[in-house]
């Protein structure tokens, strides 16, 4: 078992209130909540990644219940969802499937009540100020044209060569102006 070590939270709000000079109203609107942790396993190679996915669900139950706080909403008024990581470079990109696959969805979906479809999700390695740019799709229906987006986070001092950034994005719309299907 590995204790979770959290360093830092950013929470990111993006409202679209125009495009293209039309007003968009109500305004689209994405929360992207990120966790800055200690990567237990950073420096070294070790065989059994387990322990890191009971890590993968607390953390993502967190985030998602703080991203879905940041926008005001009932956790049902969320339409779309992603995750991501960006593994610090004395970690390995393992590091971050291990966090964001076996056990990440489940809280993830209760904190947005329901998902029917997978959590759409990118990872990789970076230092400091590295930026991660992560799918979003709709929650219970990956094929919604009108929801496929994605949300950009960047944390100026993460991750450092130890840790690992994690991020949840949750969206209550679709993108602005909308209407490919």
């Amino acid at each position: 078992m590995v204790k979770l070590e959290l360093r830092k939270i950013v929470v990111q709000i993006e409202e679209v209130h125009a495009e293209m000079g039309k007003v968009i109203d109500p305004p689209t609107r994405k929360a992207t909540a990120a966790a800055v942790i200690k990567n237990p396993y950073a420096g070294k190679y070790v065989e059994d990644l387990e322990p890191l996915y009971d890590l993968g669900a607390e953390i993502g139950g967190l985030l998602a219940r703080r991203a879905v706080e940041a926008l005001g909403v009932a956790p049902a008024d969320i339409q779309s969802y992603g995750k991501g990581a960006i593994v610090g470079l004395n970690g390995e990109i393992e590091h971050a499937a291990a966090i964001l696959h076996p056990r990440f969805g489940k809280p993830v979906r209760e904190a947005v009540e329901k998902g029917d479809d997978i959590i759409p999700s990118t990872k990789k390695m970076g230092g400091p100020g590295a930026s991660i740019v992560m799918p979003v799709t709709n929650k219970d229906s990956i094929w919604s044209f009108n929801h496929m987006d994605a949300a950009e986070i960047t944390i100026p001092d993460a991750p450092r060569p130890d840790e690992i950034v994690v991020a949840v994005v949750v969206a209550d719309s679709g993108r602005p102006l909308a209407r490919v299907g």
